[in-house]
């Protein structure tokens, strides 16, 4: 079986976390630090907060934002749940609105037209690693007094067309390192914060509200368990290491993906850079043809030796969402449409040309066996 996604570790991380081990100190030690420093160092030495997952991060940086109960944020239905659901747990509402057809992000004319007189913020997400339209997303909280946090979970290594690194532009922003990312420490993430103050805070929240002096007994603000331990930043340490490599891999794997399916008629690919916008690998998405049955796909694709998966459901005809705020099909065409014909196709650096090649001949055959059987 060709799996969708693997972590590529070697050597390095197998040094580092056998050192970390050795040295006892496998929570709140020194690998901690030097994990932050690092990434710090990738993304133009602003501070940097590590967490125990992406969605920690995004939590922790919505409080930072100064979300309150009630509030309404306008945000994306195409992505993954978590960049919702960090808004329900301060009791604020989500606010979808459509997605961009061509980069799948958040439209900004959309979200525009979502805003009412209890909207306080926006959150974008840089979906499969795409940079969203932040310039105009940052007009428009301008001109109408929001907090931005951007949700870069799927995005470390993307470029803005101003040469700006997705996650660097001065908002809170939150990437995650599940084993599927670019880099991984496990589970994992961190907050990208715009100054010492908000990265001081952070620091307190994902440590049960500790002061900052560490001091045992004195918790001065409400907080949670998000810690990241020392054994998910060494794992990290060895991997921004290999960043540049480790990114390398994606776009080649992605090159040949791109090459070997462009003559599939009506297959929709994922959209190349343009307008100096650069995205980083996360996964692989085609958008299945109209007559394609997206889950009947998925079935034949694994009996084929191939795993693939739905991505992304749409947020709002989850189940929960439905039932919690009455959202029905037809409220966001363009994502509705892209959610179902979405297909993930197996994605990591170290995929061979060979099984590029054999992933290609399988969704050529089911898409032929499946489009003729729907014509019967």
């Amino acid at each position: 079986m060709i799996p969708l996604a693997k972590p590529l570790v070697g050597p390095r991380e197998e040094q580092l976390l056998l050192e970390t081990l050795r040295s006892r100190r496998l929570a709140l030690g020194p690998r901690l630090g030097e994990f932050e420093a690092a990434l710090s160092g990738r993304l133009n030495g602003l501070p940097v907060s590590a967490v125990s997952s992406g969605t920690a991060g995004l939590h922790l940086a919505v409080r930072a934002a100064g979300i309150e109960p009630g509030d309404e944020v306008v945000t994306t239905p195409f992505s993954f749940v978590a960049s919702a659901n960090c808004l329900l747990y301060e009791q604020a509402r989500p606010v979808f609105c459509d997605i961009d057809a061509r980069t799948l992000n958040i439209d900004p004319e959309a979200a525009a037209a979502g805003l009412t007189a209890r909207s306080t913020g926006l959150l974008p997400v840089h979906i499969f690693g795409y940079p969203a339209d932040m310039p105009a997303l940052e007009t428009l909280a301008a001109e109408r007094g929001l907090w931005l946090v951007e949700d870069a979970c799927e995005a470390l290594g993307a470029v803005h067309a101003d040469g700006a690194s997705v996650g660097t532009r001065g908002n809170l922003s939150v990437f995650g390192f599940y084993p599927n990312k670019q880099i991984t420490t496990g589970e994992g993430g961190a907050v990208v914060c715009p100054d010492d103050a908000a990265k001081q805070r952070i620091d307190s929240e994902r440590n049960q509200g500790r002061a900052p002096d560490m001091g045992w007994l004195d918790h001065d603000r409400l907080g949670f368990n998000y810690r990241l331990d020392d054994l998910s930043c060494a794992l990290g340490i060895a991997q921004l290491e290999r960043l540049d490599e480790l990114l390398a891999g994606r776009d080649r794997v992605a090159g040949l993906y791109s090459e070997a399916l462009a003559d599939v008629e009506e297959l929709g690919l994922p959209c190349p850079d343009a307008d100096g916008d650069r995205r980083s690998w996360f996964v692989y998405v085609v958008q299945l043809p109209p007559g394609v049955d997206r889950d009947s796909a998925v079935e034949a694709m694994r009996e084929r030796g191939i795993d693939t998966k739905p991505y992304l459901p749409a947020i709002h005809l989850m189940s929960f969402y439905r039932e919690r705020f009455g959202h029905r099909e037809g409220e966001f065409p363009v994502c509705e449409d892209v959610a179902r014909r979405s297909l993930a196709l197996p994605f990591f650096g170290e995929l061979t040309d060979g099984e590029v090649e054999q992933v290609v001949a399988a969704l050529r055959d089911v898409m032929a066996a499946t489009t003729a059987g729907a014509a019967r």
